[in-house]
């Protein structure tokens, strides 16, 4: 059964823990105590009914017992109670008398008084704070009467707090992310870091914008100037200082990465050095992903242009989620399209199927006719079309600064983030 039509089915393993199997994925439900563990699985269920736009029905499995969980898009929902069973401590039973034969006779057993353990302080809580309305008459009503009238927020920011619950869900490990499009100006770089910049933002860092150029490639340009020009060729050269894990730290790697600290990601450059004669191949990808892959939950890699390079193979085939990129150009939908028949014919169809187009304006008045033309091819050959606006402080193909960026640019990459967050 498809992970996005089959139901969900959940195994309580304690009143801390859980186990979601949707499908093939099976996804660790963890929480301080049991009441918080029923409200993540509701959420969890919830997510996948706004989605859907239709009530979904769970499984909760606990020993040997069953019961339906059936949530409403709206959050919503009824069944019976999921929660730790009770934990009592019973004292040791005092010895009964002697039997005649000498043999002990089992005393009754004293009744017990169950004690509160700090669980249950914790349980005392209650549920996390509903969502605040802070836009439109909502946010107005709920400011001006000091929250005493707080309103749910409206339909525009429920949609922002869906989307940003989506980029912030729990992985249960490392994660790559691969923006392809083998022409230059396609918008591989500027999706890279301002992709890197939602997920880094909203997830509070741990994620890597990483140029795997197999010479020289223009992210660390584009990035927020740092006090090192290191790049993955110095990072490559000295790799054994990371070998042993119980010395290396993320810290250490300040060094060869450039900290974006307003937007909380970090950027691995690639050879800066104009008369250098190295390059990056697929071993060396291989080695640095692996080692990059202990220190970062999520890593968004910009690609070359030679999809015949060594090291772009090897990218693609590290992929969790690859994301196909271009302007609203006919040149570069092109070639991206080039891109797709020829990775399919290497054996990649599954990922190209499950891949992520996003198109970008390159004025803002792009061609319509063109775009619906877009829209329905890389809709029929990925998972999915989305759509990222034209921004005139993009345009100077300096370093981005993430601040100015219109509020269309910031929704259009959240929902490009929430989308692929819920693939990862």
């Amino acid at each position: 059964m498809d992970s996005n039509t089959a139901e969900p089915i959940v195994r309580i393993l304690s009143g801390t823990s859980a186990e979601v199997s949707v499908g093939k994925d099976v996804e660790q439900i963890v929480a301080a105590d049991s009441r918080a563990l029923h409200e993540r699985i509701v959420e969890f269920v919830r997510l996948r009914a706004a989605s859907a736009g239709q009530p979904v029905t769970a499984t909760i499995v606990e020993g040997s017992a069953q019961s339906a969980l059936i949530v409403q898009p709206d959050g919503s929902f009824s069944e019976p109670a999921v929660g730790a069973p009770a934990r009592t401590t019973a004292p040791a039973a005092e010895p009964g008398p002697l039997t005649a034969a000498g043999a002990l006779q089992p005393a009754a057993e004293a009744p017990t008084t169950r004690k509160p353990t700090v669980d249950d302080l914790l349980a005392s809580r209650g549920g996390p704070p509903k969502d605040r309305a802070t836009i439109g008459w909502q946010g107005a009503l709920r400011r001006m009467t000091g929250g005493k009238i707080s309103p749910r927020p409206n339909r525009r920011e429920r949609s922002r707090l869906e989307r940003e619950r989506a980029v912030q869900r729990r992985l249960d490990g490392s994660r790559t992310i691969v923006i392809l499009n083998p022409k230059g100006g396609a918008h591989k770089t500027t999706s890279t870091l301002l992709l890197a910049a939602t997920l880094g933002t909203l997830r509070g860092g741990s994620t890597l914008a990483w140029d795997n150029n197999e010479t020289r490639g223009t992210l660390g340009w584009r990035a927020q100037s740092t006090p090192h020009h290191q790049t993955a060729v110095d990072l490559l050269e000295n790799l054994d200082r990371f070998a042993d894990m119980s010395r290396a730290s993320l810290a250490n790697l300040d060094t060869y990465v450039r900290t974006q600290v307003d937007a909380r990601f970090d950027v691995l450059a690639s050879d800066e050095d104009a008369a250098a004669s190295s390059t990056i191949d697929a071993d060396a990808f291989n080695r640095l992903h692996g080692m990059l892959s202990r220190y970062y939950r999520l890593i968004v890699i910009d690609t070359g242009n030679n999809m015949r390079a060594s090291n772009w193979v090897a990218a693609v085939a590290a992929a969790d989620q690859l994301v196909i990129v271009s302007t609203v150009r006919e040149d570069t939908a092109a070639s991206a399209a080039w891109l797709l028949d020829g990775l399919r014919e290497k054996g990649f169809g599954k990922k190209i199927d499950e891949a992520v187009t996003v198109l970008a304006s390159p004025s803002s008045k792009p061609d319509r006719r063109l775009k619906a033309r877009l829209d329905s091819h890389f809709g029929q050959v990925t998972s999915g079309v989305l759509h990222v606006p034209y921004d005139s402080t993009l345009v100077d193909g300096g370093p981005i600064d993430f601040e100015s960026l219109s509020p269309e640019t910031r929704d259009a990459w959240l929902t490009v983030a929430a989308t692929i967050a819920g693939r990862l």
